[in-house]
């Protein structure tokens, strides 16, 4: 998750998103998705900052890297505030799926038997 500087978003928004991008990629990761969360007032101003533009980004990167990432990121002038997380490898694809708006095919199947057995019982009364 980062905080990217709003001005400088709204001025160039696939710049910001290209140098998260290649600060992965230059390290050898792989960005799986990348998205605008909100833009929103901040809780605090930041560097003189009252607004902020949330951007989130899952990729994949070897930990011994991970240093490196977070160094490169303090240093890009459109980041404001990061957040690295590392994820539980059971959840990667839900969440990937979540973040493209797509929805997982475990949950639509859920969806299909919910709805008719709520069909059903209406049907029955």
């Amino acid at each position: 998750m980062f905080i990217l500087d709003s001005n400088r978003y709204a001025r160039d928004p696939h710049g910001a998103q290209a140098s998260i991008d290649n600060a992965v990629s230059s390290l050898g990761g792989e960005s799986l998705v990348s998205r605008l969360w909100s833009e929103q007032k901040l809780a605090y101003p930041i560097n003189g900052h009252r607004k902020g533009t949330y951007w989130l980004t899952y990729f994949r990167l070897d930990g011994t890297k991970l240093s490196e990432f977070e160094r490169a990121i303090q240093l890009n002038e459109n980041v404001m505030r990061s957040l690295t997380l590392k994820i539980d490898p059971r959840l990667v694809d839900h969440l990937i799926a979540h973040a493209k708006g797509e929805i997982p095919a475990e949950a639509s199947e859920e969806t299909a038997e919910g709805n008719a057995e709520t069909n059903t019982e209406v049907a029955a009364k």
